[in-house]
């Protein structure tokens, strides 16, 4: 069966090329979780025969995944220790324009991102750029997507800056049995990330000025309402529930105090009784909650309960958080879920680039980006818990600065040198930099556990058995030929053709499952041409990590998408030149730094 061909390809790479393209498009049109997507293409290449059962599960034990796993821990240590926080607090200042604004912020997200994760870099600058672009007067829009393409090109500068490079170094060294220089990258990296700087200054206009979203939070009176309930109201002793006041017209019941006690009850409940001097507070279109007054025989109260300037103060714990792409509260509103009672948190308001919904939050179709102002039910209640649906950028989790902040900084040196010096292979380097964090309690076991993300490795591990897939089956060599046949023999054209190709599939799915994918097929191309493949890989380093032109071509476009205010387009203004100017700079600078080599 497997030696029937159709078309130039055998029935094995027919398998192979409908999972890979079934894979994408349930990532690019689904909200199914994408370690779940890796995993059944892993099972369905593995039931079909395509692949055998060593090479079925050799993602889980490739060097590379277990690289990504073991950094995991030694950036546990430098958060903890609040490595990032101390050189924030000493590096931003008060530059004097927007263009020194600019590069005080992308250069050092950038240096940050080529040795940590550059989601965990924007996740912590997030609220920083908000609060120091309104300190210089600037609309953080101008600086998020900055903050994300900084994290991004920063990542290529090193093999353990991203993903994507660690995964092609790895598949690299399994063909040749060759290992990359930990700094191989850093040249071409730090040529693109120059030029990306300079591009976004002179393209600065073609950067949305959009109101932050918090901006429609500013004062909480603007959209609550408090009501004292008279000792002679009709309804006294009645339920909540049956008294119609949980959910009405126009808005919902947040909160409520009983006049003899200090606790505070969200979410009420609707067997909860009405009792006389019951403070009752609403949120939604203030127009209407007021009517409640003649409906109901309730009073307005002296001030309102809260403002979000208090919102980490007080008894009162109001959170903003934006709504993920692929949440599952995308597309529905909150009535129709049971998010609230699940995780016992209260919806107050809603906000879509900048601008408060006018209408009863509960009743708002939730949108991707949307910023939301929660109560939280009590302390107890964990972000953790719902973070796959929301971002929370305000974390009362501040790390303590001291001389952990200095022992994690020098770790995170020595593995790096180590390694790059060819002392030590990187693998053994992060095992040792990881053990060192726990042992010098940069951070305990239990932080270091959670800090391993394991669906991001069950992608990651599903991105190399795909690539042995596609190279297996005779797709890469096809391809590869097909592309020759296209573009010539001239490797220089090829070369582009091939990033150019990676640039833009990664805009739609993970850089590392492109950067699998692609590894194939260019190592495949290069050597049909006669040339060493390190340079034609070094360039697909550079360009699957090289997404600016969608929202969801990287993790940290999302991260910034919502507190920006931004719309999908912003992204393609300004993103589809900076993938032509960076794919330019790329082949320029690798061909300049890595000359194409004949094979012998």
């Amino acid at each position: 069966m497997e030696s029937i061909v159709y078309l130039g390809f055998t029935l094995h790479a027919w398998i192979t090329i409908v999972t890979v393209l079934g894979m994408f498009s349930i990532l690019m049109f689904t909200k199914m979780r994408s370690d779940f997507v890796f995993l059944g293409a892993i099972g369905v290449l593995y039931v079909t025969g395509v692949l055998d059962t060593k090479e079925a599960f050799s993602g889980f034990s490739s060097a590379s995944v277990v690289i990504i796993g073991v950094l995991f821990v030694v950036i546990a240590g430098l958060t903890h220790t609040g490595v990032l926080q101390w050189v924030v607090k000493h590096l931003l200042g008060q530059p004097s324009s927007y263009s020194k604004a600019v590069i005080r912020l992308m250069v050092p997200v950038a240096v940050f991102s080529s040795f940590l994760s550059n989601t965990t870099i924007v996740a912590l600058f997030v609220n920083i750029v908000k609060m120091w672009a309104k300190k210089l007067g600037i609309s953080p829009s101008k600086l998020l997507i900055p903050l994300s393409y900084a994290s991004g090109m920063g990542g290529i500068c090193t093999l353990i800056g991203t993903p994507p490079n660690l995964i092609i170094s790895g598949l690299y060294e399994d063909e040749t049995g060759v290992a990359m220089n930990v700094l191989a990258t850093t040249i071409p990296g730090l040529f693109c990330l120059a030029v990306g700087i300079l591009s976004v200054i002179a393209m600065r206009r073609l950067l949305p000025d959009r109101k932050a979203p918090e901006s429609a939070f500013e004062s909480a009176g603007e959209y609550t309402v408090e009501f004292l309930v008279p000792s002679d109201n009709p309804g006294i002793a009645k339920s909540i529930g049956s008294l119609g006041l949980n959910n009405v017209r126009g808005g919902s019941l947040v909160e409520l105090r009983h006049f003899d006690d200090e606790k505070i009850m969200s979410p009420v409940p609707n067997d909860e009784p009405l009792m006389g001097g019951d403070r009752l507070v609403y949120a939604g279109q203030i127009e209407e909650l007021l009517e409640l007054k003649k409906t109901h025989g309730l009073v307005s109260a002296d001030h309102h309960v809260f403002h979000y300037s208090e919102a980490e103060s007080g008894e009162h714990r109001l959170r903003t958080a934006h709504v993920r792409f692929g949440s599952h509260l995308s597309g529905i509103t909150m009535r129709e879920s049971h998010f609230e009672s699940i995780h016992n948190v209260t919806l107050v308001a809603v906000s879509r680039r900048g601008k408060r919904i006018e209408s009863s939050p509960r009743d708002v179709v939730l949108e991707a980006g949307d910023t939301l102002l929660l109560e939280m039910g009590s302390s107890r209640t964990k972000v953790q818990e719902f973070s796959d649906d929301l971002q929370f950028f305000d974390s009362s989790e501040i790390p303590n600065i001291g001389t952990g902040t200095f022992v994690s900084t020098a770790i995170m040196i020595a593995m790096v040198v180590v390694s790059a010096l060819g002392i030590m292979p990187l693998l053994q380097c992060a095992f040792i930099a990881a053990a060192a964090m726990i042992v010098c309690r940069c951070c305990n076991a239990e932080q270091a556990m959670r800090a391993i993300n394991w669906d991001i490795l069950m992608v990651f591990a599903g991105s190399v058995v795909l690539g042995i897939a596609i190279q297996k089956t005779g797709i890469a060599e096809r391809m590869a030929f097909g592309i020759l046949d296209v573009c010539g023999t001239n490797p220089i054209v090829v070369m582009t053709a091939i990033c150019f190709a990676g640039t833009f599939i990664t805009e739609f799915i993970s850089n590392t499952a492109a950067g699998a994918m692609f590894f194939p097929i260019m190592y495949q191309a290069a050597e049909k041409l006669g040339y060493d493949p390190y340079p034609f890989l070094i360039a697909l380093m550079i360009s699957v990590s090289s997404s600016f032109a969608t929202p969801i071509g990287s993790p940290t476009h999302m991260l910034v998408y919502g507190p920006g205010g931004y719309r999908f387009s912003d992204f393609m203004r300004i993103g589809l030149l900076m993938n032509i100017i960076i794919l330019a700079a790329n082949i320029f600078i690798v061909n300049i730094v890595y000359p194409l080599t004949p094979l012998q």
